[in-house]
């Protein structure tokens, strides 16, 4: 019976880790190998570069395109302004909220708070017409003719969106984890992400212009539309936090930019935009 009892104790013991390890999975899913029904959001800035626009400019007793108009971004560079509530709209920003409807695939909103500033140094070809109204640039300028007018002193134009051009969109992107590429195991801790996205929007400028001599005019106006697509790598910290760096490029077409009080006043341009960006934001599970 001795016998029997030491028998049955050394069977139990070596069956029962058996059991029990049944009960727990050899290789245990990771929260970051899958992504369906998760939101992220994200907050971050950005600068810009813009191609030469034509931009018309119509009005009582005026009708006229400047030509090839260089314009720049009015970076802040890294300032606290970026964490202060009361100022974190200010800078060159970036907002994005997004969820994602399978494991590579997310819809997002976003709003790419941008700034763009005519280049003041510069002579730009002019061709329309400018009525007598003005009589400092009073006269018919021939499209086809060498005429030109200098903005340097912007006594003749000041023109930018700087608070700012605002472009409200939504993306549909793709999500894939390269983090084998990189030999790196335990993607809870540390994952690397390749995303590619296109998105479109309409633009909400507020548009800041001095135009012949009028009074100056700064307020909100829906003004076009965009398209845009991008690229970026995507950087997730202990599976809930992230930092991403994105190229975005684009196409704005502006038909309808308020430029002074008088509503009969307006601009139209399009122009071409590639926008770099560095954003930090969270990942969780809804």
């Amino acid at each position: 019976m001795k016998n029997f009892f030491i028998l049955s104790l050394l069977a139990f013991s070596m069956v029962t880790p058996t059991i029990f390890a049944q009960d727990k999975p050899v290789n245990p899913v990771k929260y970051t190998a899958h992504n369906k029904g998760k939101m992220y959001i994200f907050w971050g800035g950005n600068r810009e570069s813009y191609s030469s626009s034509d931009i018309h400019f119509k009005g009582p007793d005026y009708d006229f395109t400047l030509y090839d108009v260089q314009a720049h971004d009015k970076a802040k560079g890294w300032h606290l302004d970026y964490a202060n509530p009361a100022r974190m709209t200010i800078p060159q920003t970036n907002l994005r909220i997004g969820y994602f409807i399978n494991d590579h695939y997310n819809i997002s909103i976003g709003f790419d708070h941008m700034k763009y500033v005519m280049t003041q140094d510069q002579i730009a070809r002019i061709g329309g017409v400018v009525g007598n109204s003005y009589p400092d640039y009073a006269g018919v300028y021939l499209p086809s003719g060498n005429n030109t007018i200098d903005l340097t002193d912007g006594s003749f134009l000041k023109f930018e969106h700087t608070d700012g051009l605002n472009y409200v969109n939504t993306e549909f992107s793709r999500v894939d984890d390269i983090s084998k590429l990189f030999k790196i195991r335990n993607t809870d801790k540390f994952q690397i992400n390749i995303t590619e996205g296109v998105g479109g929007g309409f633009l909400y400028p507020k548009t800041n212009s001095t135009l012949l001599g009028k009074e100056r005019h700064d307020d909100f106006h829906i003004s076009g539309f965009g398209v845009s697509a991008k690229v970026g790598l995507n950087f997730t910290f202990f599976k809930h936090f992230f930092i991403q760096t994105e190229l975005k490029g684009g196409y704005i077409n502006m038909n309808d930019i308020r430029t002074t009080n008088d509503p009969s006043d307006s601009a139209s341009q399009h122009f071409m935009f590639l926008q770099r960006i560095i954003a930090f934001g969270g990942i969780f599970m809804i």
